[in-house]
């Protein structure tokens, strides 16, 4: 067992994220705990986590958690946008003053508590861990869960961010990336020596395995009766984002359907892009055999999973993409671009170039009229998706740690 004092800096936690930053964030921390890691975890928000006893997690700021992921985040034309209309009185607030009042924080804590390093997760909290190393001279860990290029559908995106990110990564000791994808970005956009990135995959969280669960036969009712009735269920879940490639999707959902109408297209989520996906759904004439369910999670979201016989994730890049891991255990078929960080790790799994809608309509045409094709690919990635475990993540991120750390000692 270790005895390391980490202080962790991140954007969300469940039951309070959106998306698979914060589960990547819970199991990373969770597993490096049970290696005896003493951690303490900054969260931009105030509110409760029932279920995490094994860190301690700190508020930067009163804020509900709500404007958190409310106010754009994730969507970086609205990075600036004010997003809360009155806090302290008339005070307006946007991403970037969340941003100051969470370095603040880390600095008034870094004056009292002295970690052994600090892992900075994603570009909204390298501002906060480039303080510590530059005042502290305390080792900084960045970790690339994805990068401005990823959300922006890998054109330039937002130049403010790419100017956090850059100095972030430059001024790391070391930098953690989620695939292989990710590392070639880092390396190929922002000039970082491939030395100075080390892989370190994410895994499929072993209380989801184990937790008890069942599916609700009610929730999904019509969607039953069609399956019933030899439908198939094509899903996809996530942000509604021009890095997740939904139109293309969309325009090869209207090319299987062509082929074969006794398909279903389940869209689950919710973003920026969610009204254009609608019209094109109705201008592409398949709104009848497509579903939006809005934003889910928990139950609801696996519920989802198991209703579904396909999984397509269509993003155009994904560094990693824990929901591959997530609908494989739910036994769904996986679809995956070759543009995604899952795909290297799962071999039991159609692929394709996000931009060949022709080719991901034939690929789904295949799994709805193959039942051979669909229970090997079924079978096989069961094998696959256990691969990796978060205890292996947590002992390489303790390694990384340590030789930081011992750098920092005797330089």
């Amino acid at each position: 067992m270790v005895e390391m004092k980490i202080l962790m800096l991140g954007w969300e936690l469940p039951p309070h994220n959106s998306g698979g930053l914060g589960v990547a964030c819970l199991n990373m921390a969770r597993a490096l705990a049970g290696q005896g890691a003493d951690i303490d975890f900054v969260v931009p928000y105030e509110a409760e986590h029932p279920e995490i006893k094994f860190m301690k997690i700190l508020s930067a700021t009163h804020l509900d958690p709500i404007y958190r992921y409310g106010g754009g985040a994730y969507e970086s034309l609205r990075l600036l946008e004010k997003i809360i209309p009155t806090v302290e009185k008339e005070k307006l607030v946007s991403i970037r003053d969340v941003q100051k009042s969470y370095c603040e924080f880390v600095e008034k804590y870094l004056m009292e508590y002295k970690p052994d390093v600090v892992h900075a997760h994603d570009w909204l909290t390298y501002e906060a861990g480039v303080l510590a190393k530059k005042k502290y001279k305390i080792p900084l860990i960045a970790h690339v869960h994805a990068t401005e290029y990823d959300r922006a559908g890998m054109h330039y995106g937002n130049p403010l961010i790419h100017e956090v990110e850059r100095e972030g990564l430059m001024l790391a000791d070391e930098i953690i990336a989620v695939s292989e994808t990710t590392k070639r970005i880092v390396h190929e956009k922002y000039h970082i020596p491939l030395s100075k990135i080390t892989v370190v995959y994410n895994s499929l969280d072993e209380n989801y395995e184990n937790k008890a669960y069942q599916f609700d036969n009610n929730a999904y009712n019509y969607l039953g009766s069609l399956k019933s009735a030899g439908y198939t269920v094509v899903s996809t879940v996530g942000r509604f984002t021009i890095q997740k490639g939904l139109h293309n999707l969309m325009r090869a959902a209207a090319m299987a359907l062509s082929k074969n109408p006794k398909l279903i297209f389940l869209f689950a989520g919710d973003g920026e892009e969610r009204n254009e996906l609608i019209s094109l759904a109705a201008d592409l004439g398949i709104s009848k055999n497509v579903i939006f369910t809005g934003f889910i999670r928990g139950k609801r979201l696996r519920d989802i999973y198991s209703v579904s016989d396909v999984f397509v994730m269509s993003s155009i890049s994904e560094p990693f993409g824990l929901t591959a891991l997530e609908a494989a255990h739910h036994g769904d078929v996986l679809i995956l671009t070759k543009q995604s960080g899952v795909s290297e790790i799962i071999w039991s799994a159609l692929k394709y170039d996000f931009w060949d809608e022709k080719k991901l309509a034939d690929e789904i045409l295949a799994v709805a009229e193959n039942p051979a094709l669909r229970k090997s690919l079924q079978n096989n990635v069961k094998h696959e998706y256990r691969k990796i475990s978060w205890n292996q993540v947590a002992k390489k991120c303790l390694k990384i740690y340590n030789r930081n750390i011992k750098h920092k000692r005797f330089r």
